[in-house]
């Protein structure tokens, strides 16, 4: 094999590795939306007396995370900066349960939910503060014009 030809294949695996590391990392920190079937999230499950009155912030944690300290400052500054907006943080290391039942691959992993406790939003990996606050002023707008929208069987 020439020197050429060997240089050209060399190039194209190291095009090919950052291509697939932007690729990932753009996967990883994209807002998605919920996946279908998520049901009302219970306030009382997740150690908390009551949901935020405009939007929760609920950020799922492990005590090995290294990046969840970070997330939980930001999400923190965020409820502060907003009234009727609460950060809940739940550490998953003992509760499996709440993994599961949320299907948390990877922490941190943070869901905004609305003031009924709907889910609207989840993020996988370090959300931006300016995207945290962008979707925290989309889910009270949303929940502000449209109060009628909560289902019946969420105030009994």
């Amino acid at each position: 094999m020439g020197l050429f030809v060997a240089c050209m294949l060399l190039a194209a695996l190291v095009l090919a590795a950052v291509i697939g590391g932007i690729a990932v990392t753009w996967y990883r920190n994209r807002t998605a939306p919920p996946p279908l079937g998520d049901e009302v999230v219970e306030p009382r499950r997740l150690g908390a007396d009551a949901l935020g009155e405009q939007a929760t912030l609920l950020q799922f944690s492990t005590r090995t995370c290294a990046r969840c300290p970070g997330v939980h400052r930001t999400l923190a500054e965020v409820a502060r900066s907003r009234s009727g907006v609460v950060h809940l943080d739940v550490d998953l290391t003992h509760r499996p349960d709440i993994a599961r039942h949320f299907r948390v691959l990877q922490t941190p992993t943070t869901l905004v939910l609305d003031r009924h406790g709907v889910v609207q939003t989840r993020f996988g990996g370090i959300p931006g503060r300016r995207v945290v606050e962008l979707e925290v002023s989309r889910v009270a707008a949303q929940s502000l014009a449209a109060p009628s929208l909560a289902a019946p069987s969420l105030a009994e």
